[in-house]
């Protein structure tokens, strides 16, 4: 079986609840400390092994384009980045949804199974393995497709789309159903959909037969059409971050700064905590 060494970042979505700030710059690049979010997720890419990355977005999001075009004035960390990977894009003209954008990368991905991950969800492990390296050994076990899932409570689950688990092996679950955005109440279990995901080309003919919701194709929707040949789902290790949404986008910040600055963060955070008067620490 040939290693997964393509991945395709869908990036395209207009990032209306980060407005204004998305007026000027694609939520995709807003900065977790010093790095765009997309940086994160190419590095887990390469870190992950794969080698060629296709970024789908839409025209007005030339930053991403820009920052990926360094050519040596990006910084250490972004120059490395590049000697490891390769990077392209496909537009996406229209609102057609993530399954219209990983349709895009039809050309790109050709007879190979390949890596998608979301260009708003940003997914740390470290020191461990990265999400979709967990995810491709799955496929090699199994040479099936793979959704990286983890739990989340019935009020967030609502947000996502919901597995229904067949039969569970460690962390590794049988795909029988996916709910997209289920109600409170109605969930086959609390396993979310979270953004990472390895297909097959299968999933190129899936799409093209996936029902239209709440106006686009979703990937998820191709996927289930996927089930009856086998989809597993994977219960990935590591802290999910959802900047797409702007508390989480404050906890990513947060927790790098804790991970960067240590005790120093940490000692001012809790002088924060710890002062009941104006939530001001003397300086």
């Amino acid at each position: 079986m040939r290693k997964i060494t393509k991945a395709v970042i869908p990036a395209a979505g207009h990032g209306t609840r980060f407005l204004p700030v998305t007026k000027a710059v694609p939520k995709e690049m807003l900065a977790i400390i010093d790095k765009p979010a997309v940086h994160y997720i190419a590095q887990e890419a390469a870190d992950s092994g794969i080698t060629d990355i296709l970024f789908v977005v839409s025209r007005d999001k030339a930053a991403i384009k820009n920052y990926f075009s360094a050519g040596g004035a990006g910084g250490d960390e972004l120059d490395e980045l590049l000697r490891r990977v390769r990077v392209d894009f496909a537009y996406q003209d229209e609102a057609t949804g993530t399954a219209g954008a990983v349709k895009l990368a039809r050309e790109f991905t050709g007879d190979d199974a390949f890596a998608v991950m979301y260009g708003d969800d940003v997914i740390v492990n470290e020191g461990g393995k990265p999400c979709v390296a967990q995810l491709a050994e799955v496929y090699y076990n199994t040479g099936k497709p793979v959704l990286g899932v983890q739990e989340r409570p019935e009020e967030e689950a609502t947000k996502y789309a919901v597995i229904k688990k067949g039969r569970t092996e460690g962390r590794c679950t049988e795909v029988l159903g996916i709910a997209e955005k289920p109600a409170i109440g109605n969930m086959a279990s609390n396993l979310c959909s979270l953004g990472r995901y390895i297909l097959t080309p299968a999933v190129y003919d899936a799409i093209e037969r996936a029902p239209l919701f709440r106006g686009e194709r979703y990937l998820t929707h191709a996927i289930e059409l996927m089930i009856p040949e086998g989809v597993y789902a994977y219960d990935f290790e590591g802290t999910r971050y959802d900047l797409g949404d702007k508390f989480g986008f404050l906890q990513a910040n947060v927790e790098e700064g804790l991970r960067r600055y240590g005790d120093k963060l940490a000692s001012y955070l809790r002088g924060l905590l710890s002062d009941g008067s104006d939530g001001k620490t003397e300086r």
